[in-house]
C-alpha cells in the first residue's frame, strides 16, 4: 500500500496547488483546486489528468457527465470543455501545454496520443490498481519536491516526470482498453489511425484515405478494430467530425454554412443530414438547446 512521504504527510490537509510557468509560456500544473480557479478552467491550451483521492467526482465533458470514485483517473484533450458538477471528496489534476510537453513530438518516445489524448468524444476513464496507484504517487511526490526546490533544472526535471507519469498512464490504458494482453503491432496501428483521423478528419471522411495512408485495407482496418473491441474506423471518423461540430455550434458564433465549410463538407445540407443522423436533432435545435 502506498505511503505518503514524511513531507507529504505532514502536508496532506492542506491544499496542494503548484505551478510552473516561464516566459517561453510553457505551464504546467498540479492543483487540487482545478476547479475554483475560473482562469485555469477557461484555459483552452491545456492537457488534463484529473485523479480521484478520495470520494466522488463529476464532471461534465463536452456535455457528458463523468462520474468518478476514488483511484479512477481519466485524460482529458486540450480540444475538451471541462466542467466541475460536483466534488466530494479530493482529487488532484495535473495540466500542462504543449509548449511545456508537446504530445506529439514526443509520440515516438511515449506514444499516447492516440490513446489518452485525441478529440473524439469518447474519453479514457482508467481503474488504477493498487500498484499503479502507488507508482503514479510516487511520481506526484517527486514533482512536488521539483516545485518547491526552484533551481535551473526544475523545467527539465518536470518534463521528465510529467514524461514518467504519462507513461505509467498509457500502459495501463493499453492494458484496459484492449481488454486482454495487448498485441503491440495491432495496438500501434490502432493509435497512429486515431492520431491520422485527428489530424485529417476535415478533409479525410472515408476509411480509405487512412487504410492507405496506414499501409492496410479498410477490410483489415475493420477486423482489428472489431478484435480489440474498438468502434469501427468509419464510426471513429464519425465521432471525430461531429464531436468537432459540437464545439463549433456551442462556442463559436459561426453560421451553420461557415461550420459546415470549415469540417470540409459539400454543401450545408450535406452537413445538416450527417449532423442529425449523429445525433438525433437539426443543428439550430441542439445549438439552442444547449448554449
Amino acid at each position: 500500500m502506498y505511503k505518503p512521504t514524511e513531507r507529504n504527510a505532514q502536508n496532506s490537509l492542506a491544499m496542494m496547488n503548484y505551478a510552473y510557468d516561464t516566459s517561453l509560456q510553457e505551464t504546467m500544473i498540479l492543483t487540487e483546486a482545478f476547479h475554483t480557479d475560473r482562469v485555469i478552467c477557461d484555459n483552452g491550451s491545456l492537457y488534463k489528468f484529473i485523479w480521484v483521492q478520495e470520494g466522488k467526482l463529476t464532471l461534465i465533458v463536452d456535455h457528458v457527465e463523468i462520474e468518478m470514485e476514488q483511484d479512477e483517473i481519466i485524460s482529458v484533450s486540450n480540444l475538451h470543455r471541462t466542467e466541475f458538477k460536483n466534488v466530494s471528496g479530493r482529487y488532484l489534476a495535473l495540466l500542462f501545454n504543449e509548449n511545456f510537453y508537446g504530445i506529439y513530438k514526443h509520440e515516438k518516445e511515449v506514444s499516447c496520443s492516440g490513446v489518452l489524448f485525441n478529440g473524439t468524444s469518447g474519453i479514457v476513464h482508467l481503474r488504477l490498481p493498487i500498484a499503479d496507484s502507488e507508482l503514479l504517487h510516487e511520481v506526484v511526490d517527486r514533482m512536488v519536491t521539483e516545485y518547491i526546490l526552484r533551481d535551473n533544472l526544475q523545467g527539465e526535471m518536470l518534463r521528465l516526470l510529467l514524461k514518467r507519469f504519462i507513461i505509467l498512464c498509457t500502459r495501463l490504458a493499453r492494458k484496459q482498453l484492449s481488454g486482454f494482453p495487448v498485441n503491440e503491432k495491432g495496438f500501434d496501428i490502432i493509435q497512429r489511425y486515431y492520431v491520422l483521423v485527428d489530424n485529417h478528419f476535415k478533409e479525410k471522411k472515408q476509411v480509405q484515405a487512412y487504410a492507405a495512408l496506414l499501409h492496410r485495407s479498410p477490410k483489415t482496418l475493420s477486423n482489428l478494430f472489431a478484435a480489440y473491441g474498438m468502434p469501427s474506423p468509419l464510426k471513429i471518423i464519425q465521432e471525430r467530425v461531429v464531436t468537432e461540430a459540437k464545439r463549433l455550434l456551442l462556442h463559436t458564433s459561426h453560421s451553420i454554412k461557415e461550420i459546415s465549410v470549415i469540417l470540409g463538407f459539400e454543401s450545408v445540407g450535406t452537413f445538416s443530414r450527417f449532423f442529425k443522423n449523429m445525433t438525433g436533432e437539426n443543428t439550430s435545435a441542439y445549438r439552442k438547446r444547449l448554449q
